[in-house]
């Protein structure tokens, strides 16, 4: 499996960080778009920490496996591949077994710094991400730090990791893939409100 090299830094302004984006020379390669997923989790996959997801890009779709070793830069693992058909491929998943499945929607705008990749995402329910993604842990932190970050305040890991951040009151087991629907416009989930 692949080493996923990367950070999130949650509650930003995403204006700020394209400013800092151009003056940095980055290059936007792809505009804010809709990202469809539906991530797909068993007994056996859990016990590893790991998901299986499928996402429409916008112009691409592609199947991951994904696996959290641990907290830190390094710690999350993945497979991924490109596939032709989003509905075609969840729809062949679902035929291979029970699974919690999960349909989730972000959106997201992707620069390039040189060989890193900045995103700017947005989820439902959560303000706004950056997350930051390159060969080595030094090329991450470098941009991190010239677009005015503290690798202190630094996320690791799912999409998770911002929720808990900015619900600092969830309950330990809430998992934002145990929620059948997680979709822009939709109302707030009671364990996020209750969260508050």
């Amino acid at each position: 499996m692949n080493t996923e090299i990367e950070v999130k830094f949650i509650q930003v302004n995403h204006d700020t960080i394209r400013s800092q984006l151009q003056a940095l020379g980055g290059i936007c390669t792809h505009p804010m778009r809709l990202m469809r997923r539906v991530v797909f989790v068993n007994e056996a996959l859990e016990s590893r920490h790991g998901w299986l997801r499928v996402r429409d890009e916008g112009d691409r779709v592609t199947v991951s496996y994904k696996q959290r070793d641990s907290l830190d830069i390094h710690g999350t693992k993945e497979i991924e591949t490109v596939a032709e058909d989003f509905e075609a491929i969840t729809q062949i998943i679902r035929q291979l077994g029970n699974w919690i499945e999960s349909y989730q929607e972000s959106k997201r705008e992707t620069w390039r710094v040189g060989e890193v990749e900045v995103v700017l995402d947005e989820w439902p329910w959560l303000d706004p991400i950056v997350e930051i993604e390159g060969p080595t842990a030094e090329s991450v932190e470098h941009i991190a730090t010239s677009l005015g970050f503290s690798m202190e305040d630094a996320q690791y890991g799912s999409v998770m990791s911002a929720y808990r951040k900015q619900y600092p009151n969830l309950d330990s087991s809430f998992e934002i893939g145990n929620i059948p629907i997680v979709k822009f416009g939709d109302p707030m989930p009671p364990e996020l409100e209750s969260a508050i």
